[in-house]
């Protein structure tokens, strides 16, 4: 079944709300965990699954992401008919840019087409889990499904953010609601709700048809969860896979974050820290891959006071250097370099970051390719560094890619 499945991965959202870290790259090109980027995590469930058919639907400032994708991620034999593609918006259809999820997939029937798949598995490409999805494919072949869907259990206070489902006893969707505005009571349980990963799996035919079809309704928003899997589960047999199950050859540790804030961006990548981080990324049974540049192991030396360079509870990728500096409770992706006394607190550093003598940081994330001034201190006064940069709602500092300080 795995030969007969094309992945598609929906990867040309804007990310609004994670800028100005989207503001010059698509977000699943955001780096992530001092080395990865957020596409990482899905391509990666795609090769341990054994999948080898992938197309990754680009739009929004594609460039890094497809630069990404042609340096760390063209590992595939296209003679052997694999294939890791990215498909900017080809105007097969019309003129008009991607307009949905839906949408996104129906501008590229003609490459899905010529494939000669029997089923489509459609994932999105700026969430961070592990997933074995051969396991999901076998639960369809099994059920007869037309369509399958990921699901997991949410608290109900979440459950507005998400798609929610009802499902039968033999995990057949009733109904599919996409973030409503009411919670119905027969949809909790022990105060958790159902609600959809936006994975689907459904056969070739059938979503040609079905976009076809959805592409002529004049009022549809062409969007999977809205328009296009409610009216399928009215005429089709559509089931619920749950996710982190029994099943399946990576770990369950049923973690999964949609990191569309920058918020949960950063308390996803602080949670990396923590002494039994819920994301485990040192798993040797599936290991993360991703592109990375051949920098020379991290160090610390002594400054020229005699100061050691230290870094405590904290991600040092290849490159960084910390000289005479402290690091706590961080994580710095490559080529970062760190000052003689210098501290940086509870931060992320992207690659090639500087951090002047005696600067200070705490609660920040600093973009590619900036330079901290000797004795800057940034994260200590909200009102002065609210004139300058982006701050979250929970307060951290974001100095956006290549930020020159006057």
């Amino acid at each position: 079944m795995l030969e007969s499945t094309l992945t598609v991965i929906l990867a040309g959202g804007h990310g609004s709300r994670l800028r100005p870290l989207t503001s010059e790259r698509a977000k699943p090109a955001v780096p992530f965990g001092g080395k990865y980027r957020i596409i990482d995590f899905c391509l990666v469930n795609c090769l341990h699954s054994g999948l080898r058919r992938i197309l990754v639907l680009t739009q929004y400032k594609s460039h890094s992401l497809q630069k990404h994708l042609r340096d760390g991620w063209s590992l595939f034999n296209p003679e052997l008919g694999e294939y890791i593609t990215a498909v900017p918006p080809q105007m097969r259809t019309g003129e008009s840019w991607y307009s949905g999820t839906g949408d996104a997939v129906f501008q590229n029937l003609y490459m899905l087409e010529r494939s000669g798949a029997e089923q489509v598995l459609i994932l999105s490409g700026d969430h961070i889990y592990r997933m074995d999805y051969a396991a999901m494919l076998e639960f369809h072949r099994e059920r007869g499904a037309a369509v399958s869907i990921a699901t997991m259990q949410v608290p109900v206070t979440q459950a507005q953010q998400f798609g929610v489902v009802s499902i039968d006893a033999e995990r057949r969707i009733q109904q599919f609601i996409e973030k409503p505005d009411v919670i119905q009571p027969e949809w909790e349980q022990a105060g958790m709700v159902t609600v959809s990963m936006g994975i689907y799996v459904i056969s070739m035919d059938l979503l040609v048809d079905t976009l076809r079809a959805d592409h002529e309704r004049p009022k549809s928003q062409h969007d999977f969860g809205r328009d296009i899997i409610p009216n399928l589960i009215a005429h089709y047999g559509v089931y619920a896979y749950e996710f982190g199950g029994a099943a399946g050859r990576v770990s369950q540790d049923r973690y999964w974050r949609d990191v569309g804030t920058l918020d949960s961006y950063f308390e996803a990548n602080m949670g990396l820290l923590d002494p039994v981080p819920s994301l485990d990324i040192y798993q040797p049974e599936w290991p993360i891959r991703t592109y990375e540049a051949q920098y020379p192991p991290a160090r610390t030396v002594p400054g020229q006071t005699g100061n050691e360079g230290i870094f405590i509870n904290s991600i040092v990728s290849g490159g960084v250097v910390i000289s005479g500096g402290g690091v706590q409770h961080s994580i710095l992706f490559p080529n970062v370099r760190v000052g003689e006394d210098a501290m940086i607190f509870n931060s992320i550093l992207f690659n090639d970051v500087r951090v002047g003598e005696g600067a200070q940081l705490q609660n920040c994330i600093i973009d590619k390719d900036v330079v901290i001034p000797a004795r800057a201190k940034i994260g200590f006064d909200r009102e002065q560094d609210a004139e300058r940069f982006t701050i979250s709602e929970k307060g951290i500092v974001v100095v956006p890619k290549g930020y020159r300080f006057s």
